[in-house]
């Protein structure tokens, strides 16, 4: 100890630096071996790096050893901000600037007042060596402004931001053993950072620019960015972001090139196949649509690769914070993927595939490790997603398997029904019995029995059909729905609006349970109760194609046959339902079918003018 005592200043500051690049070396060598980085060797090095610039801050702030004062500081926030310390990187600067003011004998400066930075660039004008390393921190506070989403702040700074590529140290090297072991070692080149932080600053304001509507200006700031050096993956996101502009000003094509060259560019990119996945669903390609998600679905499940080069100490996404970037950049999970995949599928006629990602999607939320995923707020929730594979089963001709999934949903929901819900209006909610949950599982019990009662037409077992609809429509006269200032009452067709979602579903299930159930009474030779049936089912549902047919062909039969003439020409008029409706919901195309063209003879030859 007493040899250390007696070492002059410039011995001191060699074994500082020394020690400075010991560490540097550390951890270059450790993240060649794990590009990821270990946070726990990261904290280690960090502490050394504290108890570094601890003795070289015992010392007053002289410009003869300030170069590597500002080294060892611009190392210690770096290492900071890798671990998620971004205001114990600030306060450290803040520090550390107070110390530049006191060597340069300039009166100190608020920190939060806008010229700080300026004053502090101007106090070192003159001094060369101490120029570059206070540009060097700089850069350390335009990352910190970006981590922390201070589009303002860097704003006001612009002009000094870019003109530090041509300030900041270029002799100081970021590998050991590049030069003389005399100079300080940085643990990342300031070149590279000032890359690094335009890039990240041209995406950031063009993301904010194209949420704000100025999309000729974020194409410009995007085309900017792409020509600059930067690591694969953040010239993928001009890309991406570039065909955000296009897809929103009504050019669908070309953004689909540039959500292309961003795959090309980064195949990782798997926001670009989602944003083309959801061209193609504008556009009305629904075969495009489905390989899209398939390929991201299988990109989704691949292991991560982390986002970061040698080059690059800090991530990306430490800069990349904004909340409209994040938006922009977001990709539902795999599962919301899949589930997309098997629907898209099942509505564009190729079942197989449709039904086996339906499965994969319920093996998948019954396993252990997906099992937190079955919370994911954007899938509906389980026993929906049974009913939805049991209507695909069904479809695919596999009416034992939805028989099966739909005895699952009543094992879950019987027992939690209640006796009466009532529906009602925001403002009717205090009134009315029975909350979001209990309305759920009536409709999805009752949509239970509507699918038993369908695979049982589809069996041809008429009686059990009958019997299932029935236990359907029992179960939903249980709900009524209150108005604003009104009595409780059995709702309508008319009552329905995209505010009540609920409702519409409980007036599709009611249709489609009577309907059915009067179909069965017609193929059971029972025409009077079907034509009560199919007519109330007109009521509930009056786009439901089956029950308008089927009700004129009563009338047909009970020998009424302008108004079965009247009934079919009604539903011939009726517009095919949207991809929105559940598949649960959706009218089925098998059982007892009537051919159009048939009908239309019959009406031509009722009136032969």
């Amino acid at each position: 100890m007493s040899a250390k005592r007696q070492q002059s200043p410039s011995n001191l500051s060699n074994c500082w630096i020394q020690e400075n690049n010991e560490l540097v070396k550390k951890w270059q060598l450790q993240n060649r071996d794990a590009l990821s980085g270990d946070q726990n060797h990261t904290r280690l090095l960090l502490t050394e790096f504290h108890k570094l610039l601890r003795k070289i801050q015992g010392l007053p702030p002289l410009e003869d050893h300030s170069q590597l004062e500002l080294c060892v500081v611009y190392n210690v926030c770096l290492f900071s901000m890798v671990l998620l310390q971004v205001s114990e990187a600030e306060l450290l600067l803040i520090q550390s600037m107070d110390r530049v003011f006191q060597m340069t004998g300039v009166d100190a400066v608020d920190f939060h007042s806008p010229v700080f930075w300026r004053t502090v660039l101007q106090s070192v004008e003159s001094r060369e060596a101490v120029k570059s390393c206070v540009a060097n921190l700089l850069c350390v506070q335009w990352a910190i402004w970006l981590a922390n989403c201070c589009a303002d702040k860097i704003e006001a700074l612009q002009e000094g931001f870019s003109s530090l590529s041509a300030v900041v140290q270029q002799d100081v090297p970021n590998e050991v053993g590049q030069t003389s072991s005399n100079i300080p070692v940085l643990v990342m080149e300031p070149r590279r950072f000032v890359e690094l932080l335009q890039m990240c600053t041209l995406i950031t304001q063009g993301a904010e620019r194209l949420n704000e509507g100025q999309n000729s200006k974020a194409i410009t700031d995007l085309q900017a960015a792409s020509l600059l050096p930067a690591p694969r993956h953040l010239v993928a996101y001009t890309h991406l972001l570039s065909g955000s502009c296009l897809a929103r000003t009504g050019r669908p094509q070309m953004a689909l090139q540039c959500y292309r060259t961003a795959l090309e560019t980064d195949s990782q990119c798997v926001c670009a196949l989602y944003q083309s996945a959801l061209i193609f669903r504008c556009l009305g390609n629904a075969q495009a649509e489905i390989q899209a998600l398939r390929l991201l679905h299988s990109t989704l499940l691949l292991p991560s690769k982390p986002a970061m080069s040698n080059d690059h100490v800090l991530s990306s996404s430490l800069l990349l914070r904004s909340q409209t970037l994040i938006s922009l950049l977001s990709v539902p999970s795999a599962l919301c993927i899949l589930h997309s995949l098997a629907q898209k599928c099942v509505l564009h006629s190729r079942l197989s595939e449709g039904v086996e990602h339906y499965l994969d999607l319920l093996a998948a939320l019954h396993s252990e490790q997906h099992r937190v995923c079955s919370e994911d707020s954007q899938l509906p929730r389980l026993p929906e997603l049974y009913l939805e594979a049991g209507a695909a089963l069904l479809m695919a001709q596999r009416p034992l398997d939805c028989l099966t999934l739909c005895d699952e949903v009543l094992t879950t929901t019987l027992d939690l029904l209640p006796a009466m819900v009532v529906l009602g209006e925001p403002e009717a909610a205090d009134m009315c019995t029975g909350g979001e949950d209990k309305v759920a599982m009536l409709l999805w019990t009752g949509a239970a029995y509507l699918l038993q009662g369908h695979c049982h037409c589809h069996l041809q077992d008429w009686k059990q059909a009958v019997m299932h609809y029935t236990r359907c429509i029992n179960l939903l006269v249980k709900v009524h729905f209150k108005e604003k200032g009104g009595q409780p009452q059995v709702p309508s067709a008319d009552m329905v609006d995209e505010q009540r979602a609920d409702l519409g579903v409980l007036q599709r299930l009611k249709g489609l349970s009577l309907a059915w159930r009067g179909i069965s009474f017609m193929q059971s030779d029972n025409p009077r109760n079907a034509l009560r049936d199919l007519q109330l089912g007109l009521q509930a549902l009056p786009e439901c194609v089956g029950a308008g047919l089927w009700c004129g062909e009563v009338l047909w039969k009970l020998g009424r046959r302008k108004e079965a003439a009247s009934c079919w020409e009604k539903t011939w008029n009726i517009t095919a339902h949207s991809e929105s409706i559940s598949l649960y919901l959706r009218e089925p195309q098998f059982g007892p079918l009537l051919d159009s063209a048939e009908l239309r003879l019959r009406i031509s030859e009722l009136d032969p003018t």
